[in-house]
């Protein structure tokens, strides 16, 4: 194990070697780039399109709702790969096609390199054999049961999780804050007429809804 002074030595060590190698690819762009300003050059834009109006106007709102209910599922989507390496290595160790016991030449028996590999990945530190077999059981069978139980237990724990997520998500959807445009629900379906040209007095709302006889 390395020492706390080591640790920062190294840290050390690695900004100074980012921060020559930044300035050193600085200068030497600075000195052997081709500088050929003109007033299409300096134009600002976005996305190779000319700018239209001031940059300074109000963002649609929508757009960060959209953004932060992204952000939210897409975070809590980021736990199904180590849920999906530990379900994936128990279903491997509980599958008949995998040598968990390795027979020595003296008649011993130990974990096969595969089986010590895969414990490993699992968390297990030292993996070694049950000394004893419970129930007339082999060694083998024994720790497949087991990856067996951690293997429906996983997929259990996903299944909660997963559940949680599509509840937050039918909320949402339900609350309607997955409509770009948000009506109030006594509203929906009622047909509002525009105002005549060069009519000074508001726009009247319809009595009926585009669904009922009265507004046929």
């Amino acid at each position: 194990m390395a020492t706390p002074t080591a640790i920062v030595a190294y840290l050390a060590l690695f900004a100074a070697v980012a921060a020559v190698f930044l300035f050193a690819n600085l200068v030497i762009g600075r000195l052997t780039r081709p500088n050929l300003p003109s007033e299409e050059k300096l134009e600002v834009y976005e996305c190779g399109e000319p700018t239209i109006g001031s940059s300074f106007v109000q963002f649609d709102l929508r757009f960060y709702v959209i953004a932060l209910l992204f952000i939210i599922f897409d975070v809590e989507i980021a736990f199904f790969f180590p849920w999906a390496t530990v379900f994936g290595k128990s279903v491997e160790l509980t599958s008949p096609n995998m040598a968990i016991v390795a027979t020595e030449a003296d008649g011993s028996e130990k974990l096969s390199p595969v089986a010590v590999n895969r414990l490993q990945e699992l968390g297990v530190t030292n993996p070694q054999l049950p000394v004893v077999a419970e129930g007339g059981l082999t060694a083998g069978e024994v720790l497949q049961g087991t990856a067996k139980k951690i293997a429906l237990t996983s997929f259990a724990d996903i299944g909660v999780f997963f559940a949680v997520l599509l509840v937050g998500f039918a909320y949402v959807w339900r609350r309607g804050d997955l409509d770009w445009v948000r009506t109030v629900s006594s509203q929906r379906g009622e047909v509002v007429p525009r105002a005549p040209p060069h009519s000074s007095e508001p726009p009247t709302r319809a009595a009926g809804s585009i669904l009922s006889p009265t507004s046929f």
